[in-house]
């Protein structure tokens, strides 16, 4: 087994859509790993710390959401819900418990190994600049008032205490961090996060900022932290973190 390739964790109790995904995968030269219950799953997940989760909704033991929400606080590595309900609570309970990435039912080869080498690029490259940084520059910590945003720990503190973030959230709030006082449209958002033009129905943007105003202390039905500019975007306000 080549522990250089990058690791795959396939958690799906469908046999056979499980070992298509498996047989497609190795030939794209990864190492992939099965497992077909969820509980097995959180396991597997914590000892092996894959580099992506690809995350079935339905699954016995426990269901994807619930692996989700059990891994994520110490799991930094990006979780791809897949599940053949095409409902949007589906994609709403994903998002919220921490997965980066939704896809639905049939699963497409090519968008499935999309999403899987974005996440591995946004990764390698966050490796990276760990790596090659021997101390933080100026851009790479942003400070206001009581929020502070470290881009290399990847870490939020909070009037002093660390809020905890998916790597989603995280790079959305450093986004719209970095521009603190502009507007930041949605359509940036979603070229610098997913790497292709806004179609028009992607929801997952609005999701993730809805998650920072809650684990931010913004209020949600008048936001004054991330503000929403309708029919635009959002915009971070610089003084409202006292």
């Amino acid at each position: 087994m080549d522990e250089n390739k990058s690791h795959l964790l396939i958690v799906e109790d469908d046999c056979e859509l499980a070992q298509w995904m498996r047989e497609y995968l190795i030939a794209k030269d990864y190492r992939v790993s099965l497992c077909e219950r969820g509980d097995d799953a959180v396991t597997f997940i914590q000892q092996h710390h894959p580099d992506i989760v690809i995350l079935d909704g339905m699954l016995p033991g426990l269901d994807g959401i619930d692996v989700c929400k059990a891994v994520r606080p110490e799991f930094k590595n990006a979780i791809i819900m897949v599940t053949a309900r095409d409902e949007e609570i589906d994609e709403v309970l994903g998002l919220e418990m921490g997965a980066d990435d939704y896809l639905t039912k049939p699963v497409r080869a090519r968008a499935l190994l999309a999403r899987i080498r974005k996440h591995l690029d946004r990764q390698a490259t966050l490796k990276l600049s760990d790596v090659s940084t021997t101390s933080p520059s100026q851009t790479d910590r942003l400070v206001f008032n009581n929020l502070v945003v470290d881009k290399l720990a990847m870490e939020v503190l909070l009037n002093g205490i660390q809020v905890k973030l998916s790597s989603n959230e995280f790079d959305i709030l450093w986004l719209l961090a970095e521009e603190a006082g502009q507007l930041v449209t949605r359509d940036q958002l979603v070229q610098q996060l997913r790497g292709f033009d806004y179609d028009g129905f992607d929801r997952s943007i609005d999701l993730r900022i809805s998650r920072l105003r809650k684990k931010l202390g913004d209020e949600s039905t008048q936001p004054f932290r991330i503000k929403t500019i309708w029919g635009k975007g959002y915009l971070f306000a610089k003084d409202a973190w006292k």
